[in-house]
């Protein structure tokens, strides 16, 4: 946890990596509390997943220091920021079926963590058309990721449900 919240200085600043850094920490307390993960790896991941796209950290870095089975979940996890933000979605979509367990078990917890959180919070200059729209999308994503996980795929149908939205 210290390497993802001591990232680069300058990479974002305090109040979003900070902000960051408890997201993190929430993907990884969700796969140990509520789907019982207790794979280094996977958990290691989870506490990364956002660190490469969100600071100036390298997968080489994360290799160095977390090893090559982390780098190559966290690689799987993230998007790349050079494309559009559309595309990336898009990808997410059509990659989910054909991600390891591993990249499966930290998607699916971000994914709670995220909607959990807009069902909480609406972000500022989010409406609620489009927290529907993320919940639509999220719910394509997680169609891809079924099979991995009984309770985190429960927790999602329970929050897309609510929404009126099905796997």
């Amino acid at each position: 946890m210290r390497y993802a919240v001591q990232a680069p200085p300058g990479a974002v600043d305090g109040i979003a990596l900070l902000v960051q850094s408890v997201s993190q920490e929430g993907v990884a307390r969700i796969l140990t509390h509520e789907a019982g993960v207790t794979d280094v790896v996977v958990l290691q991941a989870a506490l990364l997943h956002d660190t490469v796209e969100d600071t100036d950290t390298t997968l080489d870095e994360v290799e160095l220091h977390f090893g090559a089975q982390v780098r190559r979940l966290v690689e799987e996890v993230t998007d790349d920021k050079t494309l559009p933000k559309l595309e990336r979605k898009r990808q997410q979509v059509e990659q989910a079926p054909h991600s390891s367990p591993g990249a499966k078990l930290v998607k699916l917890a971000d994914k709670l963590y995220n909607l959990r959180d807009l069902n909480r919070c609406t972000p500022q200059g989010w409406s609620e058309q489009r927290v529907q729209e993320y919940f639509e999308w999220a719910a394509q994503v997680v169609k891809g990721l079924q099979g991995t996980n009984q309770q985190l795929e429960e927790a999602l149908k329970q929050l897309f449900e609510e929404r009126g939205l099905t796997l």
